[in-house]
């Protein structure tokens, strides 16, 4: 987490005034998954959005019992969860867009934020290791078969239809083959159950 500047713009704490300091919170590899697969077997009806409607309630009740805001990246008008990301933890995005950590590679997510009134003891934010200015080959951009990433982006559309198809089975089961082929952090790679959970949620299956 860090401190909101003075005479920067915050978002609301739990009062409505101005945030003074700010916590994220999410997820490094696959510990999480279990809990959440439980918590979902419990459910008497199918819930839409599961993993944000968990993470909520999660999240939801440290806020509370904190006196804290509660924010997850799916909140309207978006907050720049990745912009606090790299600011707390001094990360940079890879060439995938996703956050590079010099622990947990691609292997990690921000799943919501805790907002406080008061300003917090927080130690200061240090910039990581970039890993991705150390990888020579970038296999990342090398191991989709539609070449969805490049130096000009995402292509999103491309993506979509593969996924989608006939062709897009081991992206369906496994997940996507350009983050699966970072060498760094894969002791935290998601299990294919999670990556297939994530897939069929941005493809829309």
């Amino acid at each position: 987490g860090f401190g909101f500047a003075g005479g920067e713009a915050a978002p609301a704490a739990a009062s409505g005034g101005a945030a003074k300091s700010v916590l994220l919170v999410g997820q490094a590899g696959a510990a999480p998954w279990p809990h959440f697969q439980r918590w979902l077997e419990e459910q008497p009806q199918p819930v839409a959005n599961p993993l944000d409607t968990w993470s909520r309630q999660m999240i939801g009740a440290v806020a509370q019992e904190f006196g804290a805001r509660a924010v997850s990246p799916s909140d309207r008008p978006y907050l720049p969860f990745q912009q606090w990301a790299m600011r707390a933890e001094g990360l940079k995005p890879s060439p995938l867009s996703i956050l590079m950590h010099p622990t947990y590679g691609l292997w990690h997510a921000y799943r919501g934020a805790l907002l406080f009134e008061e300003e917090l003891s927080l130690p200061q934010p240090r910039e990581a290791i970039h890993l991705c200015d150390t990888c020579i080959d970038k296999p990342c951009m090398k191991s989709c078969p539609v070449d969805a990433y490049s130096e000009q982006g995402f292509r999103h559309e491309t993506c979509l239809a593969h996924v989608r198809g006939t062709d897009g089975t081991a992206c369906r089961a496994g997940g996507c083959l350009d983050r699966n082929a970072c060498p760094y952090g894969v002791d935290y790679r998601y299990p294919a159950d999670a990556q297939a959970f994530h897939m069929a949620a941005f493809a829309g299956l």
